[in-house]
Formats: structure tokens, C-alpha cells, sequence
């Protein structure tokens, strides 16, 4: 998937998990940019900052209601170009992944 966005704005990074017989408190979501820069981690079904990368923090926004719809997207605001590269999303224990290419336009 290949999103696009602009310097200052917001965008969507979408995950979802077609896994439906994990409960909710079974899954843990670990979202990366560029292989190894933590972005966001969704923990048994609970957001957690605590690996989270120091130029990430206040950013991420989620929507632990759509969880239950194993929807487990990020938006990311005040977007700078340090932001474009690969996003991966990998949800565990079912082992998916997806990955996101954001590409940011603007001065």
C-alpha cells in the first residue's frame, strides 16, 4: 500500500488483521518504520509508548474502537519528510504483516 501526505498534515497508515478467532487481549501489534525505528505498539489489545521512538511521541493517534474490528491503523500528524519511508505493521501471534510506503510531498 502506498499512501501520500503533506509536510504539516496527517495521514492514515491502515493495518487490519484477517485473523478473527485471536481475542483481542491475545494480539499485540508492533508498527516500524524502516525496519527497526519503533513507532507505535498496540499490546494485548492496549496502546503502549514504551519502546516508542522519542520524535514519534504525541503524534500517533489510534482507534482502539475499531480493535474489536481488527482494525489496527495509526494516523501520524505534523508530518515532516523525515517521516516518508516503509511502515510495517506486524501483529503477532498470527505472524501478518503489512507494510505502508508514505511518501510526503510539500516544501
Amino acid at each position: 500500500v502506498t499512501v501520500e501526505a503533506v509536510v504539516g498534515g496527517s495521514v492514515v497508515l491502515p493495518c487490519s488483521s484477517a485473523e478473527h478467532d485471536l481475542k483481542l487481549e491475545d494480539i499485540n501489534v508492533h508498527w516500524r518504520q524502516n525496519g527497526s525505528i519503533c513507532v507505535y505498539d498496540i499490546i494485548k489489545g492496549k496502546d503502549s509508548m514504551a519502546a516508542q521512538d522519542p520524535r514519534y511521541m504525541n503524534r500517533i493517534k489510534t482507534f482502539p474502537e475499531e480493535y474489536v474490528r481488527r482494525n489496527l491503523s495509526i494516523k501520524l500528524s505534523c508530518l515532516t519528510h523525515a517521516d516518508a519511508g516503509r511502515y510495517i505493521c506486524h501483529i503477532t501471534p498470527s505472524d501478518e504483516q503489512e507494510t505502508v510506503l508514505l511518501i510526503i510531498n510539500g516544501v
